[in-house]
């Protein structure tokens, strides 16, 4: 998977977690709405500063914005 569609995919996966919308996000990480959009369609790639900056507005490591995302059980899918 590229780097930019993983960071993306984290992204989303953690906004939506905390029930934050994308303009909430991109206040808290002084980024445009545009640019969380399509950071999260894996249309950008987000500098070392950006990525510390939307990992704060997260609350998360910026390290986590990397990593492949836990795969589920089957047994959790039922």
């Amino acid at each position: 998977m590229a780097i930019e569609v993983l960071v993306g995919r984290n992204v989303r996966r953690l906004r939506k977690g905390r029930e934050m919308t994308q303009e909430g996000l991109a206040e808290r990480a002084e980024v445009s709405q545009q640019y969380v959009s399509d950071l999260e369609r894996g249309r950008n790639n987000p500098t070392i500063l950006q990525l510390q900056k939307l990992a704060t507005a997260l609350g998360v490591r910026p390290h986590e914005l990397l990593l492949e995302p836990p795969k589920r059980s089957s047994a959790q899918n039922t």
